[in-house]
């Protein structure tokens, strides 16, 4: 491929590559990554509310890593409520999962930065040998493309099989249960998702620049050496 494409190519990846840290650093600090409701059980079963008299017991939640909101609605109006996860919720969220999915979102913003520099390097000037070279702006990729997969994973099964919204909207209430009436993922956790495809996309415009996949043998070398054998 003509040097010029090249170095097209490796910018375009460059700039997917800062965008997509930039990306994932604006959604660790929000608290749109997930969005539900939840239902005021106690309170619909002292009246035994049905239809549309559930909507006054249906308040509304949303959090992201560090923070969030919770709106609670129990027949007498909504009120909203700030809490933190640190350290307010620290007692009864999965700590160790929760933990993990901020350090691999801090991994995935420092391999994109990365990969973004060394894009940026190899369409400019001279690439390095060895991991500074092609193997590494494949391993940059990989690394962050598997970080990605890795939070949502974990954020997934801490919402979903740790009933995470349940845990917090339950959180300091003696006389009153609390139920998820519906929940679903926030924008911040499809950034994640986006940045992971990005990530597997550089390593497909890396391949198309011409550079072989790590670890792959090359049919020419191997037919040289056949014929070398054959010699003796």
């Amino acid at each position: 491929m003509p040097a010029q494409q090249k170095k097209i190519l490796f910018c375009t990846a460059g700039v997917l590559s800062f965008a997509c840290a930039l990306g994932t650093a604006a959604a660790i600090g929000t608290q749109l990554w997930v969005k539900g409701t939840i239902l005021c059980q106690t309170g619909a079963l002292l009246v035994n509310a049905t239809g549309q008299e559930l909507h006054k017991f249906i308040g509304q939640i949303q959090y992201g890593l560090f923070h969030g909101e919770r709106v609670r609605q129990c027949g007498l109006g909504g009120r909203p409520l700030q809490f933190s996860f640190f350290p307010d919720l620290l007692r009864i969220i999965p700590a160790s999962i929760h933990v993990s999915v901020i350090l691999f979102c801090t991994v995935l913003v420092v391999f994109a930065l990365v990969g973004a520099g060394f894009f940026m390097l190899n369409a400019f000037g001279s690439p390095y040998e060895t991991l500074h070279g092609p193997v590494g702006l494949y391993l940059w990729s990989f690394i962050a493309c598997c970080c990605g997969c890795l939070i949502m994973i974990l954020f997934s099964s801490e919402v979903k099989i740790h009933h995470l919204s349940e845990k917090i909207a339950n959180f300091k209430e003696g006389s009153f249960t609390f139920k998820t009436h519906s929940e679903q993922f926030a924008n911040s956790f499809w950034v994640i998702l986006v940045c992971s495809l990005v990530q597997f996309l550089n390593a497909l415009l890396i391949r198309c620049a011409g550079f072989e996949f790590p670890f792959s043998k090359s049919k020419h070398s191997g037919t040289t050496t056949g014929a070398a054998d054959l010699m003796y």
